[in-house]
């Protein structure tokens, strides 16, 4: 841990890209990465079992795809402007600027969500199709949030200030938690733990349709209520930011989800 702490703390924020006489900003290269690898996964591959048995047709598989992309965009930005809100009055120009640059993941994912859930009332698919997404939609997020990670300071997904010994100091000589990379683990983990889940030989039976995306959504909201009360965000309610407030809005969505979900266990 020491000598992870010594490597990141001896970096320089943001890390850019170097090609030849270009310098690219990480942000920019990753987030595009991030987007492409999804869309060549959720398009073109099937990283699950229940993807590969999936009837959706390839036209009703795109016009999914693309309504969770609009849904995102806008929940993304719709969050992102709840979350700085307070800076209307405190810095009107950065509040534009976030405007228009910002976006939250909380907000992609909850408003990607209704996007599929309205697109598919309106070309009549009535089969649940997270699952055919799940492992695409965490592939991005990782490769996105290396990219936050490298962007330091003016991403704002950095931590409060800490002590420990893998503190970063992103630029501004406080060494502050790497939020964005306890998020890149955390999704590690869920993904190698939902395709352990999908190789076992006798698949948990009570496992449903759509119950992988589930679980995803329902561990990662819990994840981001919990690691961004170690991040420096304004809190209008209850001691909560926006994006808290959104996640616990999720996770009640998924109420009897969370319910039906604990008791399950793999089948030896």
């Amino acid at each position: 841990m020491q000598c992870i702490g010594y490597i990141l703390l001896g970096m320089t924020f943001p890390v850019y890209f170097e090609l030849g006489p270009l310098r690219l900003h990480p942000h920019l290269v990753l987030e595009a990465l991030a987007y492409a690898v999804g869309l060549y996964f959720t398009l073109f591959r099937r990283l699950s079992n229940a993807a590969q048995k999936s009837d959706l047709s390839p036209s009703d598989r795109t016009s999914i795809s693309v309504g969770a992309l609009a849904g995102a965009l806008l929940g993304a930005k719709l969050l992102v402007l709840c979350q700085h809100v307070n800076l209307l009055t405190q810095d009107w120009r950065l509040f534009l600027m976030l405007a228009l640059q910002g976006k939250t993941i909380v907000g992609a994912l909850l408003g990607g969500l209704a996007g599929v859930e309205i697109t598919k009332k309106l070309i009549g698919v009535r089969q649940s199709t997270g699952d055919s997404f799940v492992f695409s939609v965490m592939i991005g997020m990782m490769i996105g949030r290396v990219g936050c990670f490298l962007t330091g300071l003016s991403d704002r997904t950095y931590g409060i200030p800490t002590s420990l010994p893998w503190g970063v100091d992103f630029g501004d000589g406080i060494a502050r938690h790497p939020t964005q990379l306890y998020e890149v683990g955390f999704l590690l983990m869920v993904f190698i733990f939902l395709r352990w889940i999908c190789a076992q030989p006798r698949f948990n039976q009570e496992l449903r349709e759509g119950d992988l995306f589930k679980v995803f959504m329902i561990a990662y909201l819990a994840f981001r209520l919990a690691v961004d009360f170690i991040k420096p965000e304004f809190r209008p309610l209850l001691g909560m930011s926006a994006i808290q407030i959104a996640c616990l809005g999720g996770l009640v969505y998924y109420r009897k989800d969370i319910l039906r979900l604990l008791p399950i266990r793999p089948l030896p």
